[in-house]
C-alpha cells in the first residue's frame, strides 16, 4: 500500500465501502448476541474455503512475486492461517467466559458481585501487506471472528492474483452481512482507512501507518498496528556459531528477506566476523545450490522492490563498504526477468548508510562488529524499538541482560522468527514497530469490548450501609477512616 494520496470526497468505490459498512453494523445490531455456535461456524467456513482452495492460493502468489515457493506459501500463509484459526475455534468459548472481579470493600461482602463481560466490537476493517497477502488476512481475522466481529477486509494491491482469490474465495463462503472484501487501488485503500469502523488493524510500513493513524483519528477509531522495523541479531562469543549463523540465514531468506521479523542486522565479535561470513555462505550453497532458475528461492514482489534493494548495493559501494554477494553457481544476474537479488552480506556499514536507515526487506544482510558486549545493548537502545529481537548464546547473565535491558515487540534466544509461530503469544510491535497485539486469548481481547459489570444485590440497602447516601453520618465517616491512612 502505497502512502495515501489525495481522493475525491465522493466515489463508486468509497460509496459501496460505506453501504457494506452501513449493511454489516445492520446486521451486527439486528443479531445481538453472537453465540459461540455462529462463531465457531465463521470459523470454520473460512477454514474449509483455505483447506479447499490450498493449491489455487499457492498459485495465485507464485505469480504475484513472480517466483514464490509453493512449500512456502503453504508453510506461511496457509497453514500459519489455518493453525491460528484452529486454536481459536478450539479455545474461544473459554475466552467467552466472563471474568469474575472482586467488588470494592465493603461492597463484595453486602453481595456486590464485579465482572468483565466480552463483547464483540462490530465492524473490524482488516487492511493486509504483500509480503504474506494471504497469512496477514487470516491470522489477524481469527481474532476478529472469534470475538465476534463482522469483518471488511482490505487486501494488497501489489498481489493481485491472491486479492482476487482472497475476494472470490470469501464472497463464496460469506453474505457481504458476514465477511466483505475490497479490491483496489491505494486510493481505494486510503478511503477504507478513512471509514468509521469499529476497531481496525493495519499490517504493513511504518510511514503508511502515520496516514492510517491519522485516518482512523477523524472517526475515533480504535487501532491495531504491526509494523516492522530493524530487528537486531546479537551473537554472543558464548553462541555456538556454525548453528547461530545456519538458523539467521534461514530465517533471512525465507521469503528473500520479505518478511516483518526477518533478521535486519546482525552484531558479532569482532573476531568472529571471518567465521561467520564463511559459514553464511556455505549456509546458503546448501539451501540454494542455484538461484536464477531456483523455484525454491523468491524474487522480489516487484520491480520497484527490486530496485530498492539495487539503491541499498549502490550506496554502500558508494561509500567503500565491503559487500558480499553469495552466488554459489557463479550466476549472470544481468538478465533476471524475476527480479531475483542474490544474498548479500554488507560489512559494517555506518549508521548513516542506506542500508542502516530503514527496514530492509529484502535478502541484505548487514554484520556489525563488536568488543563488548554491553556495546549491542546500547547501539540497540540508540535506534528505535524493533518488531523483534534476537540472542544467540549461552550466558545466563547476558541473555537476562539482553531480555531486559532492550525493548521489542517480541524475542526470541537460539533462533529467529519462531515467537511469532506460538498461537499462545502475543505478536505485535511497540513504539515505530506497531501498537497492539494478535493471536490467542490476546487477539481474542484485542477485537472484543471488556464490558466492566457490577450487579448490586437486591433488598440490603448498600448504599446506606456503606455510607454513600446522605445525609452523611457514622457509616460514611468510618468508610473514610478505613481508607484515608497509610
Amino acid at each position: 500500500m502505497n502512502a495515501p494520496e489525495s481522493l475525491p470526497l465522493s466515489t463508486d468505490a468509497e460509496q459501496k465501502m460505506r453501504e457494506t459498512l452501513a449493511l454489516q453494523r445492520d446486521s451486527v445490531i439486528a443479531e445481538g448476541e453472537v453465540s459461540a455456535a455462529t462463531r465457531i461456524d465463521r470459523l470454520q467456513r473460512t477454514i474449509e474455503v483455505l483447506v479447499q482452495n490450498a493449491e489455487k492460493i499457492s498459485e495465485a502468489m507464485n505469480s504475484d512475486f513472480g517466483c514464490r515457493p509453493r512449500q512456502v506459501n503453504l508453510m506461511t500463509d496457509v497453514t500459519g492461517s489455518l493453525e491460528n484459526l484452529k486454536h481459536a475455534k478450539k479455545h474461544l468459548r473459554k475466552w467467552m467466559k466472563a471474568e469474575k472481579r472482586p467488588s470494592m470493600f465493603p461492597l463484595g461482602l453486602l453481595g456486590g458481585r464485579s465482572s468483565i463481560q466480552y463483547q464483540p466490537k462490530g465492524v473490524v476493517g482488516v487492511i493486509a501487506p504483500w509480503n504474506f497477502p494471504l497469512g496477514m488476512v487470516f491470522e489477524p481475522l481469527a481474532g476478529v471472528l472469534a470475538a465476534g466481529n463482522r469483518a471488511m477486509i482490505k487486501p494488497s494491491e501489489f498481489t493481485p492474483a491472491t486479492s482476487t482469490l482472497i475476494e472470490e474465495m470469501m464472497t463464496s463462503a460469506f453474505d457481504p452481512s458476514e465477511i466483505s472484501v475490497v479490491t483496489g487501488s491505494a486510493e481505494v485503500g486510503q478511503a477504507f482507512s478513512s471509514l468509521p469502523f469499529d476497531h481496525m488493524i493495519f499490517t504493513g510500513a511504518t510511514s503508511v501507518a502515520r496516514h492510517i493513524m491519522a485516518a482512523a483519528s477523524r472517526n475515533l477509531v480504535p487501532v491495531t498496528l504491526e509494523l516492522g522495523g530493524k530487528s537486531p541479531v546479537v551473537i554472543s562469543d558464548t553462541a555456538n556459531l556454525a548453528e547461530a549463523m545456519e538458523r539467521i540465514m534461514v530465517g533471512k531468506m525465507l521469503n528473500a528477506g520479505q518478511v516483518c521479523i526477518a533478521p535486519d542486522y546482525v552484531l558479532l565479535p569482532e573476531h568472529k566476523l571471518d567465521e561467520a561470513v564463511s559459514i553464511a555462505k556455505d549456509v546458503v550453497a546448501k539451501m540454494y545450490p542455484t538461484l536464477l532458475a531456483n523455484e525454491q528461492y523468491t524474487a522480489m514482489v516487484n520491480e520497484r522492490h527490486y530496485e530498492r534493494m539495487q539503491r541499498n548495493l549502490a550506496d554502500a559501494n558508494e561509500r567503500g563498504i565491503q559487500t558480499i554477494s553469495i552466488n554459489p553457481a557463479n550466476e549472470d544476474f544481468s538478465v533476471n526477468p524475476t527480479h531475483k537479488v542474490p544474498p548479500t552480506l554488507i560489512v559494517n556499514p555506518d549508521d548513516d548508510a542506506l542500508c542502516m536507515q530503514d527496514e530492509i526487506f529484502g535478502p541484505l544482510l548487514p554484520l556489525k562488529t563488536y568488543t563488548q558486549f554491553e556495546d549491542t545493548i546500547s547501539y540497540i537502545n540508540a535506534h528505535p524499538r524493533p518488531l523483534a529481537a534476537y540472542y544467540f548464546g549461552k550466558h545466563d547473565a547476558e541473555e537476562h541482560r539482553f531480555l531486559t535491558g532492550t525493548t521489542s515487540g517480541g524475542a526470541c534466544v537460539n533462533d529467529v522468527m519462531f515467537h511469532m509461530l506460538q498461537k499462545d503469544l502475543p505478536f505485535g510491535g511497540v513504539g515505530p514497530s506497531g501498537m497492539g497485539s494478535y493471536h490467542g486469548i490476546e487477539g481474542f481481547k484485542t477485537f472484543s469490548h471488556a464490558k466492566s459489570v457490577y450487579k448490586q444485590p437486591g433488598k440490603i440497602p448498600v448504599t446506606k450501609l456503606a455510607g454513600f447516601m446522605p445525609p452523611y453520618g457514622d457509616a460514611s465517616e468510618k468508610s473514610i477512616k478505613q481508607k484515608v491512612r497509610l
